[in-house]
């Protein structure tokens, strides 16, 4: 299955973001998880374009989106505003977002900064320690700076069975879907994990977003979010349990994915399934 991508550059507040269009139909922005740039969900893209308008995008300091200034902190309220920015270029209305991880964090920061941007917003598992009671929070905090502290001890050997335990994912047993594309570690994507650790963290660590805000920000201009999570995700993991408090905050129960918290790399075509009844 191949589609026809056209690819793009935008100038944003402090940075040149990259940019990938795949498809036809409603503009549909996805938002990756952890290191993931434009082309990290390259197996789903080919069963969504058919119905929508595809974009994706590496986020600023990742990949081929340049920083003005590397050395000044990136923050969630960049994000937010790159998304704003994105579909202000690419689109003439209200988009659909679906965001993984970080990406979901993203989305919720948009719908608060940029009401009306986003119409419909899928948050798979955010990494959003303030969605938690105290307690949770508490501990959320402590996990990604047990990874950083990984990190910066032992580089991305020492990081990565951090993050596998935080996010219960086992990388040499976890299901997949058949004939997928390798993901190997090639020095743009080790970069982009160091990035992702070192800098992206710390965004979400120092986030100070009033999440009572979500819920009438998107009353306010009829903004559709949709909590949810990865079938097999363990209910422990703090991130699976930052999708059931959104819910909560919504009223609404969160909806299941394939897989797990990399649900929407593992299972490409299952997600894909489950995105187009969503957005139906």
């Amino acid at each position: 299955m191949t589609t026809t991508a056209s690819t793009g550059t935008l100038s944003v507040s402090g940075a040149t973001l990259h940019f990938r269009v795949q498809g036809s139909g409603p503009v549909l922005l996805l938002s990756q998880s952890g290191e993931g740039d434009a082309d990290r969900t390259v197996d789903l893209v080919p069963h969504l374009t058919d119905t929508f308008t595809v974009v994706t995008y590496d986020r600023r300091g990742l990949s081929r989106s340049v920083l003005d200034d590397p050395t000044r902190p990136v923050t969630m309220a960049d994000h937010a505003d790159d998304v704003a920015r994105l579909l202000t270029e690419i689109g003439d209305g209200p988009a659909l977002m679906a965001g993984f991880s970080m990406g979901a964090a993203i989305g919720l920061q948009t719908v608060i900064r940029h009401p009306g941007t986003v119409g419909t917003l899928i948050a798979h598992e955010p990494i959003m320690p303030r969605l938690l009671p105290e307690t949770d929070r508490i501990e959320h905090a402590a996990e990604l700076r047990a990874v950083q502290a990984a990190h910066a001890a032992g580089g991305l050997a020492a990081a990565f069975p951090a993050i596998a335990r935080h996010l219960g994912i086992d990388f040499t047993h976890d299901e997949t879907e058949e004939n997928l594309t390798p993901q190997p570690l090639t020095p743009r994507r080790r970069a982009n994990f160091d990035f992702f650790i070192r800098t992206e963290f710390h965004a979400a660590l120092d986030d100070r977003t009033d999440v009572d805000r979500i819920a009438p920000a998107a009353d306010q201009v009829g903004t559709r979010i949709v909590p949810a999570t990865g079938r097999t995700t363990r209910r422990t993991v703090h991130t699976y349990r930052c999708a059931l408090a959104l819910g909560a905050r919504l009223g609404v129960e969160p909806v299941e994915f394939p897989g797990g918290h990399n649900g929407a790399t593992a299972f490409p075509s299952a997600t894909a399934r489950v995105l187009k009844t969503v957005l139906a």
